[in-house]
C-alpha cells in the first residue's frame, strides 16, 4: 500500500509537469564546422509572457535521453523566452557567436514600428560552458562553446517579445562581416557628409531659399545615417536601445526636410498662397511629433513613415502639375522624384517584410544618399546657371558697371588733357555715323549738335573746367546720318587731378528721344484736337479773350462767338459706328474751315460742337449771312459708299461788347443761344439776347445744383454686381452714380452727365466717384479676406482721359486706399482711346503702373480699335450688351459667331471678358460655354446701395462656409 501511494504521487507530479511545459523536446540543429553563419530565427521555440520560471525538455542527447531543465528570470518577473538546441557532430570542440541585432529595418513595421533595443537578457545552456556575453553597440552577442558530439539546449531570457533576427556566426566570418559593413558605413557617411558640407558652402555664396532647403535635407539624411549606423551610440554612449528617440526624431526630420526642400526648390509661394498654407501646416504637424516621440518614439516614427509616403505621392503630383505648366525646375526634378518614389516603395516592402534580404537595409541607406546626390546635382545647375555663381560678393566697381549695363545708357568720357571724348562706339551706331566720328576733340561734336544747342553745350563744358565742380545735366540734339535729330540727356561730373584741375569728365548719355516726343505730343494734344487738327476749347477761349482785349484797346475788330452743334450726331455715331462718326467730324471741320477767312479761328469745343472766333465780319447782317452759310454747309449731304447721310446744325451767336465781360461769359452766351436753337427744333440760327437767360435758367440752376451736390457729397454711388460664371459668385461691382435732386427727384446719368461734360464739372464728378468707389472697395477687401481679388469698375469720361491731371488723381486715390493691385478697374470706351491712340497708350501705361486695372468698355461697337488693341495694356474687355442679348433681332446667327470671336480674341491677348446685358439663364449658360469669365445684368441684380451690396457679399460668404 505504501509503494502504491508513492507511484501515484510520482505520476501526479509528472502530469502537472506535462501541463506546465510542452511534452515534446526541442529539435537540435547541427552545427557544421565549415558553416560561416546559420539562421536560427525560425528554428526557436517562443514562450511569450510565460512567467518567471520556464521548465523545458532538452533535445535528446547522444544517448537518446531527454532531460528536463528549469530556468528562472533574473528579476523574478514575467518574461518572454526562446529555446533552441545545437549539436556538434564533429570530434572537435567548436566556438560560435550567437548574434541578435538591436535594430533591423526589415519587418520593423509601419505603424508602431520596432525601433530596436537589446533583445537577449541572458542565455542558459543545458550543459557545458556558460555562454559569455561579448560587448557590442549594435547587437546582443554571446560566445557559445560546443564539446565534440555534444547536444546542448539553450534557454534565452528576452527583454522584448520580438527577436527580429538570430544568427549563429563563425567568429572570423562575423568579424569579416562587421569589418566589411563598417567600411561601407564609412564610405556612405563620408559621401553624405561631404555632400552636406558642399551644399552648405553653396548656401553661403548663393542665398536663395532653394539652396538652404537642399542643404537642410542633406544634413538630415546625414543625421539619420549616423543613427542607423550607431554613430551617435558610440559618441554619446546611449546604451542598448537608447537610440529609439534619435531614430524616431531622424525619421520625423526626414519627412519635414523633404517638405522644406520641395517648397523651397519649386518656389511654391510664387504659384499660389495655398501651397504656403499647406506646407506650413504640414511642418507644424511633423515638428509636433517631437513631443510625441519623447513619450512614445514608436508612435512618432509610425506617423513619420506614413507621412513620407504621402509627401512622396503628393509631391509628385505637384511636380507633374507644374511641369505641364512649363516650369523648368519641376521638369528637372521629375527623374529624381521618380527615384525617390522607387526608394519609398522599396522601404515600404522592407518594413512590411516583403523584402527580407540582409542587404536591403544598407542598400536603402545608400539609395538615400544617391537621391540627395541627384538633388544636389539638380540644384547645382541653378547655382551655376549663366556662369555667375557669386551673388552679393561683387565689388562696388563691378556693381556699378552692371548697373550701367542694365540701364542701357552709354558711357560718356571726356579726357580733358588730351581733349578726347570716348563713347565706346555705341552712340555712332545709334546715329548711323561712321566709326570714330565722335571719338575725338569736343569741338568735333559741334558739327553734329543741333545749331540751337551748340552754344549751350560749349558753355557748359567751359563752366565745368573753370569752376572745377558741379555736375552736368543737359539735354541736346544730335544729328543722325539721315539728317534727323535725336535727343540725348548727358549726366556727368568732373574728376580733379592732384593739382586740383579737371583731368576728366565722366558720365552717361541717355537717349531721350522717345520721352521728348511724348512730351511734345502731350503739349500738342493739350491745345490741338487730335482728330480734326483744330485748336481745342482752351485755345478758343484764349483767342477770343485776346480779340476782346484788342477791341477794348483799339476800338476796332469786335469779335463774335459762334457755337455750332450737330443735330442728331449721336444717333448717327451709334448706328453707323465710330469710324463713320470720326469721318463726319473731319469732313465738317474741313467744310466749316472753307467758310471763314484767315483772320477768323475755327476750333473744336467738344465732341460734335465747333466754335468760331469771328473777326472778319462786323455788320450784323453779314454775321447773320455767315451763319446761314454755315447752316447750309452742314445741311449738305455726306456720301459714304452707297449711302448719304444728312445732318443739320444748331448755331448760336454772341457779339462781344465793351462791358467788363470775360471771354468765357461771351462763349457761354453763344452756347445759350445754341441750346435755344436746339430747343426750337434745330437747323436754325439764334442770336443771344438777355431774355434767353430765363429760358435756359433751369439749365444754369441745374449746373449750380450739380456743383453743390459734388461739393457736399450728395451724389449716391450704386453698385451693380458682376458675377463669375464658373461658380456664380460675386467677382466685383460696377460703380454707377445717381443724383437725388432735392426738387426734381432721382436723376439718371443721361440727365446730368452731359451737363457735367459741357460745363467742365466732369473732372470733379469723376474724382468724386473714383474716391468713394475705392474707399468702399477697400472696406470690402478688408472685411472679406477670402475675397481679396474683389474688384470695382469705374467709368472714365473723355474729358478725364484727355486731362493731364488724371494720372496724378488716380495715383493719389490708390495711395490713400490699401487696395489689391488691379482690383480698381477704370472702364474706358473704345471710342475714347481711339480719339488719340498714341496719347491714350502712354496714359494707360502710367495708370497700369500705379496698380489700376483697365477695362475696355463697349467693345465691339466699332472696328477701329482692333488694330490698336494689342498696344493698349487692358486686362479686361467688356462686351457690349447688343452682342449678348438673344432677342429676335439677333436670330440671324451672326451674334454668337461675333461674340465667340470677341471672347477668343480677348483670351489670346491675355484678357478677361465681362459680358453686359445677361438677363436670362440661357444667356448666362451660353456665355459660360463660350469661355466668358464674368457677366453683368439684371439677372444678377440691379444697381444697389453699398449697404445692400455688403449684405449680398456677406450672404454669399455664409453660404460658402455653410
Amino acid at each position: 500500500m505504501h509503494r502504491l501511494c508513492l507511484v501515484l504521487i510520482a505520476l501526479l507530479l509528472v502530469g502537472v509537469a506535462g501541463v506546465a511545459t510542452p511534452a515534446r523536446a526541442v529539435e537540435a540543429i547541427s552545427v557544421p564546422a565549415n558553416a560561416d553563419a546559420i539562421d536560427l530565427t525560425r528554428s526557436v521555440e517562443r514562450y511569450v509572457n510565460h512567467g518567471p520560471n520556464l521548465q523545458v525538455s532538452t533535445a535528446p542527447g547522444a544517448d537518446g535521453i531527454v532531460r528536463r531543465i528549469e530556468v528562472t528570470s533574473r528579476d523574478g518577473s514575467n518574461t518572454d523566452w526562446i529555446v533552441f538546441a545545437l549539436s556538434n557532430p564533429s570530434d572537435e570542440q567548436i566556438d560560435r557567436l550567437l548574434v541578435s541585432p538591436y535594430y533591423r529595418l526589415v519587418g520593423s513595421g509601419i505603424i508602431w514600428p520596432d525601433l530596436g533595443r537589446s533583445r537577449v537578457a541572458s542565455l542558459s545552456p543545458s550543459q557545458g560552458i556558460v555562454p559569455e556575453r561579448i560587448a557590442s553597440p549594435e547587437a546582443d552577442v554571446f560566445r557559445i562553446t560546443l564539446d565534440p558530439g555534444a547536444v546542448v539546449t539553450f534557454v534565452a531570457e528576452l527583454r522584448t517579445p520580438n527577436v527580429p533576427q538570430l544568427y549563429l556566426w563563425q567568429p572570423e566570418a562575423y568579424k569579416d562581416s562587421v569589418n566589411a559593413y563598417t567600411l561601407y558605413k564609412g564610405i556612405v557617411l563620408g559621401i553624405s557628409g561631404l555632400l552636406a558640407l558642399f551644399l552648405t558652402i553653396i548656401v553661403v555664396i548663393k542665398g536663395t531659399i532653394m539652396f538652404p532647403a537642399t542643404a537642410a535635407l542633406a544634413w538630415t539624411v546625414l543625421g539619420y545615417l549616423c543613427v542607423d549606423f550607431g554613430f551617435w551610440n558610440r559618441v554619446f554612449g546611449l546604451g542598448a536601445g537608447g537610440e529609439q528617440l534619435y531614430r524616431a526624431g531622424g525619421e520625423v526630420l526626414l519627412a519635414a526636410s523633404l517638405i522644406v526642400f520641395l517648397y523651397g526648390y519649386l518656389n511654391l509661394n510664387r504659384w499660389h498662397i495655398h501651397y504656403s498654407h499647406v506646407a506650413i501646416a504640414a511642418l507644424v504637424l511633423l515638428l509636433g511629433l517631437f513631443g510625441i516621440a519623447i513619450a512614445d518614439p514608436a508612435i512618432a516614427a509610425g506617423i513619420a513613415r506614413l507621412s513620407l509616403g504621402v509627401i512622396g505621392l503628393l509631391g509628385f503630383g505637384v511636380v507633374l502639375v507644374l511641369a505641364f505648366q512649363g516650369y523648368d525646375r519641376a521638369i528637372m526634378l521629375i527623374p529624381t522624384w521618380v527615384l525617390l518614389l522607387a526608394w519609398l516603395c522599396g522601404s515600404a516592402l522592407a518594413v512590411t517584410g516583403g523584402l527580407s534580404n540582409d542587404l536591403v537595409q544598407p542598400a536603402l541607406d545608400g539609395g538615400m544618399v544617391l537621391i540627395v546626390l541627384l538633388i544636389g546635382f539638380t540644384v547645382m545647375q541653378h547655382a551655376f546657371a549663366g556662369g555667375a555663381l557669386v551673388q552679393g560678393s561683387i565689388g562696388d566697381v563691378e556693381r556699378r558697371a552692371l548697373a550701367l549695363t542694365g540701364s542701357g545708357d552709354m558711357v560718356w568720357d571726356w579726357d580733358v588733357d588730351r581733349d578726347r571724348i570716348h563713347t565706346a562706339g555705341e552712340l555712332e551706331m545709334l546715329l548711323a555715323l561712321k566709326p570714330g566720328t565722335l571719338e575725338g576733340p569736343a569741338r568735333d561734336w559741334l558739327d553734329v549738335i543741333h545749331p540751337q544747342d551748340r552754344d549751350r553745350f560749349r558753355a557748359t563744358l567751359d563752366a565745368i573746367i573753370d569752376q572745377r565742380r558741379g555736375r552736368i545735366s543737359q539735354v541736346f540734339r544730335l544729328r543722325s546720318e539721315d539728317g534727323h535729330f535725336r535727343w540725348f540727356l548727358l549726366r556727368a561730373r568732373p574728376l580733379l587731378g592732384a593739382d586740383g584741375e579737371v583731368v576728366r569728365c565722366v558720365g552717361t548719355l541717355h537717349d531721350a528721344t522717345e520721352q521728348k516726343t511724348f512730351e511734345e505730343r502731350l503739349l500738342h494734344d493739350s491745345v490741338i484736337d487730335n482728330l480734326t487738327g483744330l485748336p481745342n476749347r482752351q485755345i478758343f477761349l484764349d483767342r477770343f479773350d485776346a480779340a476782346m482785349s484788342r477791341y477794348r484797346a483799339e476800338g476796332a475788330g469786335r469779335p463774335t462767338a459762334i457755337v455750332l452743334d450737330l443735330d442728331g450726331f449721336k444717333q448717327v455715331n451709334d448706328n453707323q459706328g465710330i469710324s463713320v462718326g470720326d469721318s463726319i467730324l473731319l469732313t465738317m471741320a474741313r467744310r466749316l474751315a472753307r467758310q471763314i477767312k484767315p483772320q477768323d479761328s475755327l476750333c473744336r469745343l467738344a465732341g460734335d460742337q465747333f466754335g468760331i472766333v469771328l473777326l472778319s465780319e462786323q455788320q450784323a447782317d453779314r454775321i447773320a449771312g455767315l451763319g446761314e452759310a454755315l447752316r447750309r454747309t452742314v445741311r449738305a449731304p455726306l456720301t459714304f459708299g452707297e449711302h448719304e447721310i444728312y445732318l443739320t446744325g444748331s448755331i448760336g451767336l454772341a457779339i462781344g461788347d465793351e462791358a467788363n465781360t470775360t471771354a468765357a461769359e461771351v462763349v457761354r452766351d453763344a452756347e445759350i443761344a445754341m441750346y435755344q436753337a436746339k430747343m426750337l427744333g434745330g437747323d436754325r440760327i439764334e442770336a443771344y439776347r438777355p431774355t434767353l437767360k430765363t429760358v435756359t435758367g433751369d439749365r444754369v440752376v441745374l449746373e449750380n445744383d450739380l456743383k453743390s451736390a459734388i461739393s457736399n457729397g450728395e451724389l449716391r454711388i450704386l453698385y451693380q454686381p458682376i458675377i463669375r460664371l464658373s461658380d456664380r459668385a460675386i467677382a466685383g461691382f460696377e460703380a454707377l452714380v445717381r443724383w437725388q435732386h432735392p426738387k426734381q427727384g432721382w436723376l439718371g446719368p443721361h440727365e446730368f452727365i452731359p451737363l457735367a461734360e459741357e460745363s467742365g464739372l466732369i473732372n470733379e464728378l469723376g474724382i468724386y466717384v473714383l474716391e468713394r468707389a475705392a474707399r468702399q472697395l477697400a472696406y470690402w477687401q478688408q472685411q472679406h479676406h477670402d475675397n481679396y481679388r474683389l474688384f470695382t469698375s469705374v467709368n472714365v469720361s473723355s474729358r478725364q482721359l484727355l486731362r493731364h491731371d488724371l494720372i496724378n488723381d488716380v495715383k493719389a486715390v490708390m495711395s490713400r486706399s490699401a487696395l489689391t493691385p488691379g482690383t480698381l478697374k477704370l472702364e474706358i470706351t473704345e471710342s475714347l482711346v481711339m480719339e488719340n491712340p498714341e496719347y491714350s497708350a502712354k496714359v494707360l501705361e502710367r495708370l497700369r503702373s500705379f496698380g489700376a486695372g483697365l477695362s475696355l468698355d463697349d467693345f465691339g461697337t466699332g472696328y477701329s480699335s482692333l488694330s490698336y488693341l494689342q498696344r493698349f495694356p487692358f486686362d479686361t474687355i467688356k462686351v457690349d450688351q447688343s452682342f449678348v442679348r438673344n432677342d429676335q433681332k439677333n436670330h440671324n446667327g451672326a451674334r454668337p459667331v461675333i461674340l465667340r470671336s470677341i471672347v477668343t480674341l480677348a483670351h489670346d491677348l491675355g484678357m478677361d471678358v465681362v459680358a453686359e446685358g445677361a438677363e436670362t439663364e440661357s444667356d448666362a449658360l451660353e456665355l459660360l460655354q463660350m469661355g466668358c469669365e464674368y457677366a453683368q445684368g439684371f439677372l444678377y441684380g440691379q444697381p444697389m446701395p453699398a449697404e445692400d451690396a455688403t449684405r449680398m457679399l456677406s450672404n454669399q460668404l455664409s453660404r460658402m462656409q455653410g
